[in-house]
């Protein structure tokens, strides 16, 4: 496990992302960032291992795009989530409304966006899982990751001093 934070869930030309990141930076916390500029292939690499490996996974789906993708890697994330000797946290955010142009610019997309948001919505709600945890804002879901890592370093400490059994 990385203690770091991974800043998953929409791309593109959100800007969700500049608030964490400054917080992140005044407090020195690690994190990965998957919205680069340039965009390759290679990326997808670095991208799965943070997925795979990071303390603190964060998946806001704002309303900016149809989500398809990181609606979809959502599955993924529960799936890690319920691996009990994997102890780290997923935080959710999902807007549950679309921008007004995505609405007109492809209703059929809208419609199974929308649709889609509803559905993972409430299967989140129906989990109980310790360290998933499904915010209805952006601005709880920047605290609580702050509050998240600081846990995962306090971890990562005490493990130094667990002794392997023989």
């Amino acid at each position: 496990m990385k203690t770091c934070i991974g800043l998953f869930g929409t791309c593109g030309n959100s800007k969700w992302r500049e608030p964490f990141i400054h917080r992140y930076n005044q407090l020195g916390i690690n994190f990965f960032n998957p919205q680069v500029a340039d965009w390759k292939p290679e990326n997808a690499v670095i991208e799965a291992e943070h997925l795979a490996e990071d303390a603190v996974i964060l998946f806001p789906i704002t309303s900016e795009t149809y989500a398809t993708g990181s609606l979809a890697e959502t599955g993924f994330s529960l799936l890690n989530a319920i691996n009990l000797e994997d102890r780290r946290d997923f935080v959710i955010f999902i807007d549950q409304k679309l921008d007004d142009a995505l609405m007109k610019d492809n209703t059929v997309a809208a419609v199974g966006s929308l649709r889609a948001r509803a559905l993972v919505k409430q299967h989140l709600k129906k989990l109980k899982l310790a360290n998933l945890y499904y915010l209805d804002s952006l601005e709880y879901m920047l605290d609580l990751s702050v509050e998240l890592y600081e846990l995962a370093v306090k971890r990562a400490s005490l493990e130094c001093f667990r002794s392997p059994l023989v």
